[in-house]
């Protein structure tokens, strides 16, 4: 699949600790209260719900190459979910409403940084990839004896990363959604734990994004003109 390689593609998740090693904050401080300094590094547009969503916006965290370059990152909207939910009830879990945006740039298969190696081309399915394993990283069950969370993360992101290399597969449906106005088509599948769902927004970006508790059908996004308003 051309797509963001798994062990990247990781770095979008909120169970990474890459941001607060960084900056110092303490575990299970959200990445909006972090920094959004990775986010003006970029080279390419970031993405978030449009202006017809006026509710609480938020960072989250950015995913870099090896030399540094920025590659993808997060934008939340809504409730920010708990970076810990086994301190969740099911019903506090079930009470968040959140929907995040997955901004790729988009690239063709090119040499790394440091000239060893190739890195894969980035797709819808890439989008895609990111979205739904940032979706399983705040969806564990509650319930879940802490000692079997890693192999059930373990195997429902395989199952990610499988669903979203075949993006024309009876899972997924089309969901045409506005991006700048435009009508574009997503690939939309709903889970027990939420929805996911991945497009492209012109030349320079592919979007994904995740949520639960807010209808996918009626969202539009457009371009953050100023990513400093999320921190």
């Amino acid at each position: 699949m051309e797509t963001t390689s798994r062990v990247g593609a990781q770095g979008a998740a909120p169970s990474t600790t890459s941001t607060s090693e960084a900056t110092g904050a303490p575990e299970g401080v959200p990445a909006a209260r972090r920094t959004v300094d990775g986010y003006l590094r970029a080279s390419f547009p970031w993405y978030g719900l449009d202006e017809a969503f006026t509710g609480p916006r938020w960072l989250m965290q950015v995913g870099t190459s090896a030399d540094g370059t920025v590659q993808h990152g997060s934008t939340g909207h809504g409730d920010e979910p708990s970076i810990r939910p086994d301190r969740l009830d099911g019903a506090g879990a079930e009470r968040e409403r959140f929907a995040v945006v997955v901004t790729v740039a988009a690239s063709p298969v090119r040499r790394s940084g440091d000239g060893t190696g190739v890195l894969d081309a980035t797709t819808v399915s890439s989008a895609a990839w990111l979205a739904g394993s940032g979706l399983l990283a705040y969806t564990w069950p509650a319930q879940l004896d802490h000692a079997l969370r890693d192999d059930w993360l373990d195997q429902q992101t395989e199952t990610a990363f499988e669903l979203a290399d075949d993006l024309n597969g009876p899972e997924w449906s089309t969901l045409s959604l506005p991006v700048d106005g435009v009508p574009t088509p997503f690939h939309y599948r709903e889970s027990e734990f939420g929805w996911v769902l991945a497009g492209t927004a012109g030349a320079a970006v592919h979007l994904g994004a995740y949520g639960r508790g807010m209808s996918a059908y009626g969202l539009g996004f457009s371009v953050v003109r100023d990513i400093t308003a999320y921190a």
